[in-house]
């Protein structure tokens, strides 16, 4: 089991060497949700997440004999890095088994910090299959991601600090994939004050901690893409499955677009960049997917390794899912002046198209009308109501492409 104690002790073992993380409190967010809100930025550790606090922690562990024989672990990236990064500055070799789809940018900055990388599988439980079997040829000590006492008490040292940042703190919300951060959170937070709430948030379509407790066992789960690749974990950790059950209130989940929203409202409004994972906790806040009374609440932001290539694919999912980015479809009468009244109509409600796009071929209407296809820069879901009943006015069929 793990204690406050534990934790207490890897607080101590790990100041010098991790940062202090910020709790800032948001006008902006809180103002939207109604609650004061305070996000955790562990997105701006040295390797960019949280997961360095117990990666960290579990090598301090290491006896001298375990120090010479190296260690090994599987990651989807942040826990890869946290051991790489702690390994080379404790002087112990580390082997990084990674998914083939982990992102570029971590598979990178692994490399860079000296370890060696073995890429396989297309998900976090085949490079874990993997790494395991490496285990047992080399002879390397496992630092397990999230199914380890060590690991677990070095996340919850994030509890501690927020109670010491805001003691006034009612509840917190935390991201979940394996289950270790939200573990030691909870362990030292309840502890510590009995009644602060405690919810976990999962992708939608990575689901396993939220079936697990409602089925009352671990289950394994399919695998599918999403933009949260840090918390995509197919089975929960045996040690971290009967703490939650016991000590997190809620489980939620958030869809992509959410999490993609998410990800926008942190890069416009909060000026900070987190990934996928470390944008779930505020995209299950401000889209309400779970109530509580209580008002003082913390999100943590528990990662910020996003891919650039992908980062304006998110950016465009996340503007769509806030209404300012939208496709309409509109038939028009197939003579001259149709479109120029068709784009005077948006120009005069002060949209932006982006790009337009005549179909004779495909349209379902009449031979003698055309369907222009037009995407569209907008102020949000008022604007595009407001463009819909314009046009209707001026005599076109129009829709939205969801």
């Amino acid at each position: 089991m793990v204690t406050l104690e534990n934790i207490q002790a890897a607080r101590a073992g790990i100041r010098e060497a991790v940062y202090l993380s910020p709790l800032g409190n948001s006008e902006t967010l809180s103002k939207a949700t109604g609650k004061r809100v305070y996000l955790k930025l562990d997105n701006l550790q040295m390797t960019g997440s949280f997961k360095e606090r117990g990666a960290l922690w579990r090598l301090l562990q290491l006896s001298e004999a375990e120090r010479v024989r190296g260690v090994i672990t599987a990651s989807a990236g942040n826990h890869a890095l946290a051991v790489a990064y702690h390994a080379s500055r404790l002087g112990v070799k580390a082997c990084v088994v990674m998914p083939e789809t982990t992102p570029l940018i971590k598979v990178v900055s692994v490399r860079e910090h000296g370890a060696e990388i073995v890429l396989h599988g297309h998900t976090f439980d085949e490079a874990y299959h993997r790494s395991r079997e490496l285990e047992k040829e080399s002879g390397a000590v496992y630092v397990h991601a999230f199914n380890d006492p060590w690991v677990i008490a070095g996340q919850g040292t994030i509890g501690l600090e927020l109670l010491e940042q805001e003691p006034g703190l009612d509840a917190v919300v935390v991201p979940v994939g394996g289950g270790g951060l939200i573990s030691g959170i909870a362990t030292a937070m309840k502890k510590l004050k009995p009644r602060i709430k405690v919810i976990g948030v999962e992708a939608e379509s990575w689901p396993a901690m939220k079936i697990s407790l409602e089925q009352g066992r671990i289950m394994e789960i399919g695998a599918t893409e999403t933009l949260a690749d840090g918390i995509a974990v197919k089975r929960v950790g045996d040690l971290t499955f009967p703490i939650i059950s016991e000590l997190v209130d809620q489980m939620v989940t958030v869809t992509e677009e959410e999490l993609a929203n998410a990800i926008l409202i942190l890069a416009e409004r909060e000026k900070t960049i987190a990934e996928g994972a470390g944008a779930a906790a505020l995209a299950a806040l401000i889209n309400r997917k779970f109530w509580i009374k209580e008002q003082n609440v913390a999100a943590v932001v528990s990662g910020g390794n996003i891919d650039m290539n992908m980062i304006s694919r998110i950016i465009e999912r996340g503007l769509a899912k806030d209404g300012r980015r939208v496709r309409l479809v509109v038939e028009i009468p197939d003579r001259p002046g149709s479109l120029h009244k068709l784009t005077g109509v948006i120009a005069r409600l002060r949209a932006n198209i982006l790009d337009i796009v005549h179909d004779r071929a495909f349209i379902r209407g009449s031979f003698g009308n055309t369907e222009v296809e037009a995407t569209l820069e907008t102020r949000g879901r008022d604007h595009i109501t407001q463009i819909l009943e314009e046009l209707k006015a001026a005599g076109f069929r129009a829709r939205e492409e969801t």
